[in-house]
């Protein structure tokens, strides 16, 4: 069951792939971030950064702990929905008011403060993200042994290369998206994503 290294490290990266590559509230952030060039080396340093801490602890068998005290993630959701859905509210906001739209072009210090604040909160308060790095990503590890680190750093490597992809990746459509109306479908998308999950959030927490 255990294998060897390789196999290990192949399985960790192909099951933390198939857990973040799914559109959620956190790769629309990147994906827009991206696609401003703002702050995106510190985007993805720490959507990436995070998740190796909760793969680690995830790893460690810190599972036990998330699960014997569930009030944790249902203060967590209510938090977490509440925030994606002022977000939400802001990006449909620019969707019904196209001069609001924000450019592909220049990044203040102040805004690229406050993408770095956004992007923490974007993560650390989906308890989805304690669901399936911490819950679920450690659980299959335990079954491989020895070798469960291994299966993380496969986890933590595919985490990175994602985020990596997504947000340098994503500058290759600002020529797209160098219209108006281009932009005002992409806030739609991202109004649209964080709307629905922050509802979602809510729903479950209550």
């Amino acid at each position: 069951m255990n294998g060897g290294i390789l196999p290990a490290a192949l399985a960790g990266f192909g099951t933390g792939l198939s857990l973040i590559v799914a559109i959620g509230a956190q790769n629309a952030f990147v994906l827009r971030q991206g696609v401003r060039g703002q702050a995106v080396l510190a985007v993805v340093g720490i959507c990436a950064a995070s998740d190796a801490v909760l793969i680690t602890l995830g790893v460690a068998g810190l599972g036990a702990v998330v699960t014997a005290w569930p009030a944790a993630l249902t203060v967590v959701g209510l938090a977490g929905g509440a925030f994606l859905i002022c977000y939400g509210a802001l990006a449909a906001r620019r969707v019904l008011r196209p001069g609001q739209a924000l450019t592909t072009t220049g990044a203040t210090a102040g805004s690229a403060g406050t993408a770095v604040l956004t992007c923490l909160a974007m993560t650390w308060l989906n308890p989805h993200v304690y669901l399936d790095t911490v819950l679920l990503l450690g659980s299959v590890a335990a079954e491989r042994g020895p070798l469960r680190w291994v299966f993380g750093a496969g986890a933590m490597l595919a985490s990175l290369a994602w985020f990596t992809g997504l947000g340098y990746g994503a500058r290759l459509l600002s020529g797209v998206l160098s219209r108006p109306a281009a932009w005002r479908t992409l806030d739609a998308l991202v109004a649209t994503t964080m709307l629905a999950l922050g509802v979602m959030l809510l729903a479950r927490a209550l």
